[in-house]
Protein backbone atom coordinates (compact mmCIF):
# COMPACT_ATOMS: atom_id res chain seq x y z
CA UNK A 1 0.00 0.00 0.00
CA UNK A 2 1.40 3.31 -0.85
CA UNK A 3 1.78 5.84 2.19
CA UNK A 4 -1.82 7.82 1.99
CA UNK A 5 -3.61 4.75 1.98
CA UNK A 6 -2.09 3.76 4.99
CA UNK A 7 -2.57 6.84 6.61
CA UNK A 8 -6.30 6.83 5.90
CA UNK A 9 -6.79 3.40 7.04
CA UNK A 10 -5.04 4.83 9.88
CA UNK A 11 -7.00 7.41 10.73
CA UNK A 12 -10.16 5.43 10.03
CA UNK A 13 -8.83 2.92 12.50
CA UNK A 14 -8.57 5.73 15.32
CA UNK A 15 -11.90 7.17 14.50
CA UNK A 16 -13.28 4.24 16.16
CA UNK A 17 -12.54 5.23 18.95
CA UNK A 18 -12.67 9.07 19.45
CA UNK A 19 -12.39 9.15 23.11
CA UNK A 20 -9.45 7.13 23.71
CA UNK A 21 -7.67 8.18 20.67
CA UNK A 22 -8.26 12.09 22.12
CA UNK A 23 -7.13 11.56 25.55
CA UNK A 24 -4.21 10.20 24.29
CA UNK A 25 -3.59 12.91 22.17
CA UNK A 26 -4.09 15.34 24.99
CA UNK A 27 -1.52 13.90 27.37
CA UNK A 28 1.32 14.10 23.95
CA UNK A 29 -0.09 17.91 23.19
CA UNK A 30 0.21 18.59 27.15
CA UNK A 31 4.11 17.59 27.17
CA UNK A 32 4.40 19.47 23.47
CA UNK A 33 2.51 22.56 25.01
CA UNK A 34 4.90 22.35 28.06
CA UNK A 35 8.06 22.01 26.54
CA UNK A 36 7.67 25.21 24.34
CA UNK A 37 6.19 27.31 27.56
CA UNK A 38 9.21 26.18 29.32
CA UNK A 39 11.72 26.55 26.16
CA UNK A 40 9.78 30.35 25.86
CA UNK A 41 10.42 31.18 29.86
CA UNK A 42 13.86 29.92 29.25
CA UNK A 43 15.10 31.68 26.10
CA UNK A 44 12.73 34.84 27.51
CA UNK A 45 15.33 35.00 30.22
CA UNK A 46 18.38 34.58 28.32
CA UNK A 47 17.47 37.49 25.98
CA UNK A 48 16.84 39.51 28.75
CA UNK A 49 20.28 38.97 30.50
CA UNK A 50 22.02 39.44 26.87
CA UNK A 51 20.25 42.52 27.13
CA UNK A 52 22.05 43.42 30.34
CA UNK A 53 25.25 42.24 29.01
CA UNK A 54 25.25 44.38 26.17
CA UNK A 55 23.69 47.39 28.12
CA UNK A 56 27.61 47.50 30.53
CA UNK A 57 28.63 48.50 27.15
CA UNK A 58 30.68 46.65 24.31
CA UNK A 59 33.88 45.30 25.36
CA UNK A 60 34.21 47.28 28.51
CA UNK A 61 37.44 47.04 30.76
CA UNK A 62 37.18 48.53 34.22
CA UNK A 63 39.89 49.95 36.36
CA UNK A 64 38.86 50.62 39.58
CA UNK A 65 40.66 51.86 42.65
CA UNK A 66 41.92 49.35 44.98
CA UNK A 67 42.90 48.77 48.66
CA UNK A 68 46.01 49.81 50.45
CA UNK A 69 47.70 48.42 53.60
CA UNK A 70 47.70 50.64 56.70
CA UNK A 71 49.66 49.44 59.52
CA UNK A 72 49.83 45.61 58.11
CA UNK A 73 45.78 46.27 57.48
CA UNK A 74 44.06 46.41 53.62
CA UNK A 75 41.53 48.37 53.62
CA UNK A 76 38.67 48.20 50.98
CA UNK A 77 37.83 49.35 47.46
CA UNK A 78 38.64 53.19 46.76
CA UNK A 79 41.04 52.61 49.97
CA UNK A 80 44.19 53.97 47.22
CA UNK A 81 44.07 57.65 45.65
CA UNK A 82 47.01 56.19 42.85
CA UNK A 83 44.58 56.43 39.94
CA UNK A 84 45.18 60.19 38.46
CA UNK A 85 44.19 61.52 35.03
CA UNK A 86 47.96 60.82 34.02
CA UNK A 87 47.38 57.27 34.61
CA UNK A 88 44.31 57.17 31.91
CA UNK A 89 46.15 59.41 29.09
CA UNK A 90 48.58 56.86 29.22
CA UNK A 91 46.05 53.64 28.82
CA UNK A 92 44.84 55.35 25.80
CA UNK A 93 48.53 56.34 23.89
CA UNK A 94 50.29 52.96 24.98
CA UNK A 95 47.44 50.80 24.88
CA UNK A 96 46.29 49.99 21.23
CA UNK A 97 43.70 47.60 22.16
CA UNK A 98 41.90 50.24 23.88
CA UNK A 99 39.91 52.51 21.32
CA UNK A 100 37.95 54.17 24.77
CA UNK A 101 38.86 55.94 28.08
CA UNK A 102 36.89 57.76 29.89
CA UNK A 103 38.15 58.78 33.68
CA UNK A 104 35.15 58.83 36.36
CA UNK A 105 34.67 59.92 39.70
CA UNK A 106 31.13 59.05 41.52
CA UNK A 107 29.53 59.91 44.50
CA UNK A 108 25.61 59.72 45.88
CA UNK A 109 24.21 63.00 46.39
CA UNK A 110 21.44 64.79 46.24
CA UNK A 111 19.94 66.65 43.45
CA UNK A 112 16.84 69.13 43.85
CA UNK A 113 14.62 70.84 41.20
CA UNK A 114 12.23 73.52 42.49
CA UNK A 115 10.61 72.06 45.48
CA UNK A 116 11.58 68.37 44.18
CA UNK A 117 14.38 66.65 45.48
CA UNK A 118 16.09 63.12 44.34
CA UNK A 119 18.99 61.10 45.67
CA UNK A 120 20.98 59.81 43.26
CA UNK A 121 24.54 59.17 41.99
CA UNK A 122 26.78 61.74 39.83
CA UNK A 123 29.02 59.91 37.62
CA UNK A 124 32.00 62.21 36.68
CA UNK A 125 32.70 60.74 33.22
CA UNK A 126 34.54 61.89 29.64
CA UNK A 127 32.46 62.28 26.78
CA UNK A 128 33.70 59.10 25.88
CA UNK A 129 31.77 57.34 28.58
CA UNK A 130 28.62 57.24 26.35
CA UNK A 131 30.80 54.99 23.73
CA UNK A 132 32.22 52.85 26.62
CA UNK A 133 28.72 52.12 27.70
CA UNK A 134 27.00 51.56 24.06
CA UNK A 135 24.76 54.65 25.68
CA UNK A 136 22.73 57.29 23.39
CA UNK A 137 20.99 60.52 24.16
CA UNK A 138 17.03 60.27 24.06
CA UNK A 139 17.38 64.34 23.26
CA UNK A 140 20.26 66.87 23.87
CA UNK A 141 24.29 66.55 23.43
CA UNK A 142 26.97 65.40 25.89
CA UNK A 143 29.30 67.67 27.41
CA UNK A 144 32.54 68.39 25.23
CA UNK A 145 35.89 68.10 26.01
CA UNK A 146 35.98 72.31 26.57
CA UNK A 147 33.52 71.42 29.14
CA UNK A 148 35.59 68.89 30.30
CA UNK A 149 38.74 71.11 30.66
CA UNK A 150 36.85 74.03 32.28
CA UNK A 151 34.95 71.78 34.92
CA UNK A 152 32.24 73.37 33.41
CA UNK A 153 28.84 73.25 35.19
CA UNK A 154 26.27 70.87 33.06
CA UNK A 155 25.03 67.46 33.11
CA UNK A 156 23.07 64.86 31.34
CA UNK A 157 20.04 63.05 33.39
CA UNK A 158 18.87 59.42 33.50
CA UNK A 159 15.43 59.02 32.98
CA UNK A 160 14.63 57.89 36.79
CA UNK A 161 16.18 61.04 37.76
CA UNK A 162 14.34 63.31 34.93
CA UNK A 163 10.94 61.35 36.05
CA UNK A 164 11.49 62.37 39.49
CA UNK A 165 12.67 65.99 39.42
CA UNK A 166 10.82 66.79 35.87
CA UNK A 167 7.97 64.55 35.82
CA UNK A 168 6.47 64.94 31.90
CA UNK A 169 8.65 68.39 31.70
CA UNK A 170 11.15 68.79 29.33
CA UNK A 171 14.14 68.96 31.43
CA UNK A 172 16.88 70.67 28.18
CA UNK A 173 17.98 74.05 29.08
CA UNK A 174 16.86 73.58 32.85
CA UNK A 175 18.82 74.01 36.34
CA UNK A 176 19.19 71.44 39.12
CA UNK A 177 21.00 71.78 41.95
CA UNK A 178 23.28 68.78 42.37
CA UNK A 179 24.95 69.58 46.09
CA UNK A 180 24.39 72.84 45.96
CA UNK A 181 26.11 73.20 42.85
CA UNK A 182 23.92 74.55 40.13
CA UNK A 183 24.19 72.45 36.82
CA UNK A 184 22.32 73.13 33.61
CA UNK A 185 20.67 70.27 31.94
CA UNK A 186 21.76 69.84 28.72
CA UNK A 187 20.86 66.15 27.87
CA UNK A 188 18.72 63.38 28.59
CA UNK A 189 20.00 59.69 28.03
CA UNK A 190 17.97 57.29 26.66
CA UNK A 191 16.47 54.17 28.91
CA UNK A 192 19.06 51.50 30.38
CA UNK A 193 16.97 49.12 32.40
CA UNK A 194 18.68 47.42 35.52
CA UNK A 195 22.04 46.16 35.35
CA UNK A 196 23.06 42.49 35.88
CA UNK A 197 23.32 42.88 39.67
CA UNK A 198 20.02 44.83 39.82
CA UNK A 199 20.97 48.18 39.82
CA UNK A 200 18.95 50.59 38.13
CA UNK A 201 21.16 52.29 35.49
CA UNK A 202 18.93 55.44 34.68
CA UNK A 203 19.41 56.54 38.45
CA UNK A 204 22.67 58.77 37.43
CA UNK A 205 23.55 62.15 36.65
CA UNK A 206 26.52 62.22 34.26
CA UNK A 207 29.15 65.60 34.53
CA UNK A 208 32.76 66.21 33.56
CA UNK A 209 34.51 64.49 36.17
CA UNK A 210 36.76 67.22 36.63
CA UNK A 211 33.37 69.17 38.06
CA UNK A 212 33.31 66.45 40.11
CA UNK A 213 36.45 66.11 41.30
CA UNK A 214 37.35 69.79 41.54
CA UNK A 215 33.88 71.19 42.78
CA UNK A 216 31.71 68.31 44.41
CA UNK A 217 34.44 65.96 45.76
CA UNK A 218 37.25 68.17 46.46
CA UNK A 219 39.72 65.71 45.40
CA UNK A 220 42.34 65.06 42.45
CA UNK A 221 42.29 61.32 42.09
CA UNK A 222 40.00 58.73 40.29
CA UNK A 223 37.48 56.27 40.99
CA UNK A 224 37.60 54.73 38.31
CA UNK A 225 39.04 54.63 34.55
CA UNK A 226 36.54 52.82 32.30
CA UNK A 227 37.48 51.81 28.66
CA UNK A 228 36.31 49.84 25.81
CA UNK A 229 38.39 46.96 23.95
CA UNK A 230 38.37 47.06 19.83
CA UNK A 231 36.71 44.09 19.69
CA UNK A 232 35.35 40.96 22.60
CA UNK A 233 39.04 39.01 21.66
CA UNK A 234 40.90 41.99 22.78
CA UNK A 235 39.84 42.49 26.12
CA UNK A 236 41.88 39.77 27.57
CA UNK A 237 45.28 40.99 26.65
CA UNK A 238 44.07 44.65 26.95
CA UNK A 239 43.54 43.77 30.43
CA UNK A 240 46.96 42.35 30.56
CA UNK A 241 48.74 45.31 29.27
CA UNK A 242 46.72 47.59 31.45
CA UNK A 243 47.87 45.62 34.47
CA UNK A 244 51.49 45.59 32.99
CA UNK A 245 51.44 49.78 32.10
CA UNK A 246 49.96 50.73 35.56
CA UNK A 247 52.47 48.43 37.43
CA UNK A 248 55.14 50.11 36.01
CA UNK A 249 53.71 53.54 36.59
CA UNK A 250 53.23 52.72 40.43
CA UNK A 251 56.35 51.09 41.24
CA UNK A 252 55.59 50.49 44.85
CA UNK A 253 52.87 47.38 43.94
CA UNK A 254 55.92 45.32 43.22
CA UNK A 255 56.11 45.84 47.29
CA UNK A 256 52.73 46.34 48.36
CA UNK A 257 50.88 44.60 45.56
CA UNK A 258 48.35 46.10 43.28
CA UNK A 259 46.66 49.27 44.09
CA UNK A 260 44.05 48.83 41.49
CA UNK A 261 41.44 46.22 40.57
CA UNK A 262 40.40 44.92 37.04
CA UNK A 263 36.67 44.43 36.99
CA UNK A 264 34.62 42.16 34.84
CA UNK A 265 30.89 43.22 35.47
CA UNK A 266 30.30 41.39 31.98
CA UNK A 267 31.59 37.80 33.67
CA UNK A 268 28.70 37.90 36.28
CA UNK A 269 26.13 38.13 34.05
CA UNK A 270 27.71 35.44 32.17
CA UNK A 271 27.61 33.52 34.68
CA UNK A 272 23.51 33.90 35.07
CA UNK A 273 23.12 33.33 31.99
CA UNK A 274 24.62 30.11 32.12
CA UNK A 275 22.86 29.32 35.25
CA UNK A 276 19.17 29.99 33.28
CA UNK A 277 20.78 27.74 30.23
CA UNK A 278 21.17 25.27 32.90
CA UNK A 279 17.63 26.53 34.56
CA UNK A 280 16.07 26.12 30.87
CA UNK A 281 17.21 22.86 30.34
CA UNK A 282 16.07 21.35 33.65
CA UNK A 283 12.22 22.87 32.94
CA UNK A 284 12.41 21.22 29.36
CA UNK A 285 13.94 18.32 30.86
CA UNK A 286 10.96 18.24 33.17
CA UNK A 287 8.69 19.17 30.28
CA UNK A 288 10.09 16.36 28.56
CA UNK A 289 9.09 13.40 31.02
CA UNK A 290 4.76 14.55 30.18
CA UNK A 291 5.94 13.36 26.86
CA UNK A 292 7.46 10.06 28.06
CA UNK A 293 4.54 9.09 30.08
CA UNK A 294 2.36 10.37 26.79
CA UNK A 295 4.09 7.82 25.06
CA UNK A 296 3.38 5.22 27.40
CA UNK A 297 0.02 6.16 26.87
CA UNK A 298 0.53 5.53 23.36
CA UNK A 299 2.08 2.02 23.59
CA UNK A 300 -0.90 1.14 26.15
CA UNK A 301 -3.64 2.32 23.55
CA UNK A 302 -1.56 0.64 20.56
CA UNK A 303 -1.29 -2.78 22.55
CA UNK A 304 -5.07 -2.73 23.21
CA UNK A 305 -5.81 -2.09 19.71
CA UNK A 306 -3.55 -4.81 18.65
CA UNK A 307 -5.66 -7.62 21.11
CA UNK A 308 -8.90 -6.15 19.79
CA UNK A 309 -8.01 -5.89 15.86
CA UNK A 310 -6.27 -9.19 15.88
CA UNK A 311 -9.12 -11.09 13.78
CA UNK A 312 -8.44 -7.78 11.28
CA UNK A 313 -5.19 -8.73 11.35
CA UNK A 314 -5.35 -12.28 10.51
CA UNK A 315 -7.89 -11.54 7.80
CA UNK A 316 -5.33 -8.99 6.37
CA UNK A 317 -2.40 -11.87 6.71
CA UNK A 318 -4.79 -14.58 4.89
CA UNK A 319 -5.11 -12.15 1.89
CA UNK A 320 -1.63 -11.24 1.47
CA UNK A 321 -0.84 -8.52 3.68
CA UNK A 322 3.19 -8.77 4.25
CA UNK A 323 4.36 -7.81 7.98
CA UNK A 324 5.42 -4.83 6.79
CA UNK A 325 2.39 -3.93 5.95
CA UNK A 326 1.06 -4.38 9.28
CA UNK A 327 4.04 -2.52 10.79
CA UNK A 328 3.28 0.15 8.86
CA UNK A 329 -0.13 0.30 9.25
CA UNK A 330 0.15 0.31 13.37
CA UNK A 331 3.49 2.29 13.24
CA UNK A 332 1.22 5.04 11.40
CA UNK A 333 -1.43 5.25 13.68
CA UNK A 334 0.94 5.64 16.39
CA UNK A 335 2.96 8.72 14.63
CA UNK A 336 -0.45 9.99 13.82
CA UNK A 337 -1.53 10.02 17.71
CA UNK A 338 1.66 12.38 18.23
CA UNK A 339 1.81 14.53 15.55
CA UNK A 340 -1.89 15.41 15.85
CA UNK A 341 -1.14 15.68 19.85
CA UNK A 342 1.92 18.10 18.88
CA UNK A 343 -0.02 19.57 16.87
CA UNK A 344 -2.16 20.60 19.27
CA UNK A 345 0.54 20.97 21.86
CA UNK A 346 1.72 23.62 19.43
CA UNK A 347 -0.91 25.59 19.58
CA UNK A 348 -1.04 24.59 23.78
CA UNK A 349 2.12 26.50 24.10
CA UNK A 350 1.68 29.34 22.01
CA UNK A 351 -1.40 30.38 24.18
CA UNK A 352 0.78 29.64 27.37
CA UNK A 353 3.64 31.21 26.48
CA UNK A 354 1.98 34.46 26.03
CA UNK A 355 -0.54 33.94 28.66
CA UNK A 356 3.07 33.31 31.12
CA UNK A 357 4.19 36.72 29.59
CA UNK A 358 1.01 38.52 29.89
CA UNK A 359 -0.53 37.83 33.44
CA UNK A 360 3.45 37.12 34.95
CA UNK A 361 5.04 39.81 33.58
CA UNK A 362 8.17 37.03 32.14
CA UNK A 363 9.33 37.47 29.25
CA UNK A 364 8.82 34.90 26.36
CA UNK A 365 10.74 34.03 23.47
CA UNK A 366 8.93 31.46 21.12
CA UNK A 367 11.92 30.31 18.33
CA UNK A 368 10.56 28.41 15.72
CA UNK A 369 13.09 25.57 16.34
CA UNK A 370 12.23 25.30 19.53
CA UNK A 371 8.76 23.99 17.93
CA UNK A 372 10.01 22.24 15.25
CA UNK A 373 11.74 20.17 18.04
CA UNK A 374 9.12 19.75 20.69
CA UNK A 375 7.08 17.99 17.20
CA UNK A 376 9.83 16.40 16.15
CA UNK A 377 10.61 14.82 19.92
CA UNK A 378 6.32 13.88 19.42
CA UNK A 379 7.13 12.07 16.28
CA UNK A 380 9.99 10.22 17.92
CA UNK A 381 7.87 9.31 21.12
CA UNK A 382 4.96 8.27 18.99
CA UNK A 383 7.83 6.10 16.63
CA UNK A 384 9.81 4.97 19.89
CA UNK A 385 6.40 3.34 21.96
CA UNK A 386 4.59 2.40 18.74
CA UNK A 387 7.29 0.52 17.35
CA UNK A 388 6.67 -2.53 19.77
CA UNK A 389 2.95 -2.74 19.39
CA UNK A 390 3.47 -2.59 15.93
CA UNK A 391 6.13 -5.52 15.56
CA UNK A 392 3.43 -7.59 17.92
CA UNK A 393 1.13 -7.03 14.95
CA UNK A 394 3.10 -7.83 12.51
CA UNK A 395 4.23 -11.37 14.05
CA UNK A 396 0.89 -12.29 14.60
CA UNK A 397 0.66 -15.88 12.98
CA UNK A 398 -2.87 -15.80 10.77
CA UNK A 399 -4.39 -18.94 11.90
CA UNK A 400 -3.64 -18.29 15.75
CA UNK A 401 -5.69 -14.50 14.89
CA UNK A 402 -7.58 -15.97 12.95
CA UNK A 403 -9.19 -18.37 15.35
CA UNK A 404 -9.75 -15.82 17.97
Amino acid sequence: MDLAAVIRISLRALGRNKLRSGLTMLGISIGVGALICSVAVGQGASSQIEDQIHSLGDNMIWIEAGARNVNGVRTGTYGTKSLTLEDARAIQQQVPLVVNVSPHVNMRVPAVHGDQNWFTMVRGVSPEYLAVKSWRLASGSIFSQDDVHFAAKVCVLGQTVVTNLFGPEDPIGQSIRVQKIPCRVIGVLSPKGQSPIGQDQDDVVLMPFTTVQKKIKGISWLDDIMCSAVSPVAIQPAEEEIAALLRQRHPWTAIEGDDFNLRHPADVAQARANSQNIMTLLLASIASVALLVAGIGIMNIMLVSVTERTREIGIRLAVGARERDILSQFLTESVTLALIGGGMGIGLGLVGSYGIAYFAGWRTVIRPEAILVAVAFAGAVGILFGLYPARKASRLDPIDALSR
